[in-house]
């Protein structure tokens, strides 16, 4: 009778391990989630963050030297949705003599941070989101003025040269000047 219990047990191990239904239904499900991580891998690199695409734009390489200074960085790369008005390094270039190294030194980092940050918004503001007369907050808690005219777009006085740059966590706007808070 044990040798039969043992004999019973034994086929039951057997025809459990020579079935093949399970495997194939896993097999499929990590095929499917290869597939889906490897389709999210392709779409993060499709879209970089916002300071990895001012980083990859050679015009944008001085906002990024200034984001760096004032330790905005981290900040527009993992949080968002932001929309930043992107100075390019001509507006950078456009301030007056001196400017620009003397905002870059550690000692004048949280007037950098001032004027950068009034140059982001919260949340994904498209070029066609805005409205002539439009006042929109900054991240400084400071508003820029919106205006309008045909296809162009100026925000306060800046015009914007290259609208709706997407990235994963945002939208840019390239500007053509450092729009500057009242006050600095």
């Amino acid at each position: 009778m044990k040798q039969l219990s043992v004999f019973i047990c034994a086929s039951l191990l057997l025809f459990g391990c020579n079935n093949s239904e399970p495997a194939t239904e896993s097999s499929e499900v990590v095929t499917q989630d290869t597939e889906t991580m490897a389709t999210e891998e392709t779409m993060a690199t499709e879209s970089p963050d916002i300071v990895a695409l001012a980083s990859n734009t050679p015009s944008l390489s001085t906002l990024v030297q200034a984001l760096q200074a004032a330790d905005l960085a981290g900040t527009l790369q993992d949080g968002g949705p932001y929309t930043v008005f992107a100075p390019s390094n001509e507006a950078f270039a456009a301030l007056p003599a001196g400017t620009l190294d003397n905002l870059l030194k550690p000692e004048n980092k949280q007037q950098l941070v001032d004027i950068l940050t009034y140059h982001v918004l919260e949340g994904n503001v498209m070029a066609a989101d805005l409205s002539n007369g439009m006042m929109v907050k900054t991240l400084n808690g400071k508003d820029l003025k919106v205006m309008l005219d045909g296809n162009s777009v100026m925000i306060n006085n800046a015009n914007v040269t290259m609208p709706n740059v997407e990235a994963s966590n945002g939208v840019v706007h390239v500007i053509d000047k450092v729009i500057l808070p009242q006050g600095n």
